[in-house]
């Protein structure tokens, strides 16, 4: 494995690679690596001939309010599981290396950014799709291993990709949980023993969620409702939102036919904690 911390050595590795006919897998990452980062990395290393992981923690996608200095940081160890998994190149920019001069051009995607986590962080979706525009660049011709945990993220990665006319397949992969249905995230560290006991309150409210659809609820406003109670009733839980969308458009639809995404997103103390499940009704209800 080869760490590399400047665009064009990434440039000239992957050059060489495609020249001889090598297929390229890209896992972007802000490190402080987990399972589920691993679980991307096993798919890219499953699927290509050369992995790319990148370690980046991105300052554009950080608002005036939030701690960019307190975002957890391990390269050694991150390069430990990159090793583990099989990854062939890992980059490990700068700051300075990524953005040389302060930054002109962004790259947006009004449509689908403007809810949920868009709502909450105003500037953080510009700050993704511009950072994730400059890696693909970067990479070049890949497939590109995104997890769903960070749902209306990969959407807009997607969006990007093909609206831009990118040669990347934007791959969306499953959400890891831990035994008791909480997502894996690099913030669920900075929860305390309380929290965590608490936390599982999001699997398990998206679950009876799924369950009234299941059982034949079409109203996306119910199913809402019953969600968002169900949070709310856990003294810890702070509820941002809970909202249910179409998953290619982002928007919630009159009422639900075929297969829709429920995602929340909650506070548990300091962390900010997302999640989402899919959901099917029936076509013929």
């Amino acid at each position: 494995m080869r760490v590399l911390t400047t665009i064009a050595e990434t440039r000239r590795e992957l050059d060489r690679a495609r020249s001889q006919g090598a297929t390229i897998g890209l896992v972007p990452t802000m490190g402080y690596l987990h399972e589920g980062h691993a679980s991307l990395l096993r798919r890219a290393r499953a699927e290509c001939d050369v992995v790319l992981m990148t370690v980046f923690v991105n300052p554009l996608q950080f608002g005036p309010d939030e701690d960019l200095a307190a975002y957890p940081r391990d390269l050694d160890r991150d390069l430990e599981v990159a090793r583990a998994e099989g990854v062939d190149l890992v980059l490990a920019p700068s700051v300075e290396e990524m953005y040389p001069v302060p930054v002109r051009t962004t790259v947006a995607v009004p449509e689908l950014a403007a809810t949920m986590e868009g709502a909450s962080r105003p500037t953080h979706f510009a700050g993704v799709a511009t950072v994730v525009a400059k890696l693909f660049g970067i990479a070049g011709a890949c497939r590109a291993y995104f997890g769903e945990k960070d749902f209306q993220q990969l959407a807009i990665v997607g969006c990007l990709a093909a609206d831009l006319s990118m040669p990347v397949d934007v791959v969306g992969c499953a959400i890891v949980r831990e035994p008791d249905g909480l997502a894996l995230s690099s913030r669920n560290v900075y929860l305390s023993p309380a929290e965590r006991a608490a936390a599982p309150v999001l699997f398990r409210s998206l679950q009876a969620g799924a369950d009234a659809v299941r059982a034949g609820e079409r109203d996306p406003q119910a199913v809402i409702d019953l969600v968002a109670g169900l949070v709310a009733a856990e003294p810890l839980a702070e509820l941002d939102y809970v909202e249910l969308v179409d998953p290619a458009t982002l928007r919630r639809p009159e009422r639900l036919r075929g297969e829709a995404r429920l995602l929340v997103a909650a506070r548990f103390g300091r962390p900010r904690l997302l999640d989402n499940l899919s959901v099917l009704a029936s076509e013929q209800d």
